[in-house]
């Protein structure tokens, strides 16, 4: 026993020698309070000592309940309904107006303390104002809501009836306080580690932890005894840094349209309603430029385009062109001026054959990759913000055949052998084609995104005249969920470190 010992003494590291003394303290805080070390730091060292048989680790799953961002804030500068009651306190009776401006709150948090308040019948509304309703000594003291936000974090375990009252309450405002899964570690000595605490341990604080150039040299080392190392003991994993997933998809994508061919086209996030609808031959009473699929920008107009391009969009929406009827309305310049987030990249797409037109680029062919946003209800396939990929050609012998070709050929190359191709309608192409793929564990097909060859509508106010165009814009998130094993869009959005460094390296 006495050379076993002495062996592990020979082996011990700085750390461990830091934290041994107070291994009787039971709990990393304890050892925290005594040592100069960061508890990351005394974790590792517990995991050594444990790989010495000094001490037994064990890990317990807990809910704990922490302070979220708002409750962060609202800890410090105090919840909303308190800033509201105290103004409403010093006068009795307030407008409703007078009293959100002076508390300074937004607008949920002001409706929120409202509710609070009426609750907790400490006000009343009456034509616009509020009134004080409870007495003033009952609002000077702290509520069940303060308190418990001063006991956080806690663990999630047994409440008193007022702390259960108060969590229930806070739990169902946003970001006030935050339920989070950790893992406790808890230690303890074995009987080899009862020894070991009982022992000398100064003279293995003279050996010699590495061995430098300048020792070498010196000779220094000689006569010095070395501390033995466990080459046995499991290191930690390293993660070493990487391109988000997302992002490594994204640049294997624009290098297979780079090969086939095309030039890449950029363009704003923000585009006015004529790019992203009128060009594209999207009727303005179409239920796609309303407030429920469509982000806009409060109070902010775009400039149009020439006014020789604005009349041939009017024309063709108005009355048609080319032998078609149009949409049978009266165009509004000002629906045109509006400013939108842009929801697809095919804005990007119209706004090329313009410049195509200008510089003489016949034929010609151009792709995008970007980010676009919808008011789409959010679930496993659907979000208000995903990526797009998008492609035109131009070109005078362009014909649908060539189309699905592009197609096979981009998604054959992400990895995607069979496709479901079906017919489908947009306003802007004519034949429309949807692309479809399976999804192996929602066991149902996946719409991807659509296809089609730009109409007359769309081209002859740009060209002057019909030249084919392939176009084309599937949504590229849902193209690489598969590879990356996820089977929720939201997934790809929410960057969980721990998740990131699992996540695999894209390779096709």
């Amino acid at each position: 026993m006495a050379k076993e010992l002495q062996e592990v003494i020979e082996s011990l590291s700085p750390n461990e020698r830091a934290i041994i003394p107070y291994l009787n303290e039971g709990s990393l805080e304890g050892i925290n309070e005594k040592v100069d070390l960061n508890k990351t730091a005394i974790l590792r060292a517990l995991e050594f000592l444990s790989n010495k048989k000094i001490v037994k680790l064990t890990a317990k799953e807990e809910k704990i309940i922490e302070l979220g961002i708002n409750g962060l804030l609202y800890v410090k500068q105090g919840l909303p309904e308190r800033k509201l009651i105290n103004i409403i306190a010093e006068k009795n009776s307030v407008s409703l107006m007078e009293a959100k401006k002076q508390s300074g709150l937004n607008d949920n948090e002001f409706k929120a303390a409202l509710g609070v308040l009426k609750k907790k019948a400490l006000i009343n509304l009456v034509n616009g104002k509020i009134i004080l309703a409870g007495n003033k000594q009952g609002i000077v003291d702290k509520t069940l809501e303060e308190k418990f936000l001063e006991t956080l974090p806690k663990s999630l375990g047994k409440f008193a009836p007022e702390e259960k009252f108060a969590f229930d309450n806070l739990k169902a405002r946003k970001n006030i306080i935050d339920v989070q899964d950790k893992k406790i570690i808890q230690f303890s000595l074995t009987e080899f580690g009862k020894k070991l605490i009982l022992q000398d341990l100064t003279k293995a604080g003279n050996m010699i932890e590495s061995v430098t150039p300048s020792m070498i040299k010196s000779g220094f080392w000689k006569g010095k005894k070395f501390r033995r190392y466990d080459i046995m003991s499991s290191v930690p994993r390293i993660s070493g840094g990487k391109r988000h997933f997302v992002n490594q998809a994204v640049d294997y994508a624009k290098k297979i349209w780079l090969e086939m061919g095309f030039k890449e086209m950029t363009g704003n996030l923000i585009q006015s309603g004529f790019w992203n609808f009128d060009a594209l031959f999207t009727a303005q009473d179409h239920p796609v430029r309303e407030m429920q699929d469509t982000f806009f920008i409060k109070n902010k107009t775009a400039k149009l385009p020439d006014k020789e391009l604005v009349s041939s969009v009017k024309k063709a929406h108005e009355k048609g062109i080319k032998g078609s009827k149009g949409w049978q309305y009266d165009w509004k310049e000002q629906d045109a001026q509006k400013v939108v987030l842009r929801t697809h990249t095919t804005c990007l797409s119209v706004q090329t054959l313009k410049k195509i037109k200008e510089n003489n680029e016949f034929p010609a062919k151009y792709f995008a990759l970007g980010k676009c946003f919808r008011n789409e209800t959010v679930d496993w396939s659907h979000g208000f913000e995903f990526n797009q990929t998008e492609g035109i050609v131009v070109d005078e012998n362009a014909n649908f055949r060539q189309l699905l070709g592009y197609l096979k050929e981009f998604f054959a190359k992400m990895g995607y052998e069979k496709i479901r191709i079906r017919p489908g309608y947009f306003p802007y192409t004519e034949p429309s084609l949807e692309i479809d793929i399976f999804h192996p564990v929602h066991k149902k097909w996946v719409e991807f995104g659509g296809a089609g060859m730009f109409r007359p509508e769309v081209t002859i106010p740009i060209f002057g005249k019909h030249i084919p165009v392939l176009a084309w814009g599937p949504g590229f998130d849902r193209i690489i969920m598969e590879f990356f094993g996820i089977n929720d869009l939201r997934e790809m959005y929410k960057n969980d470190i721990n998740k990131l460094r699992e996540m695999k390296i894209w390779g096709k």
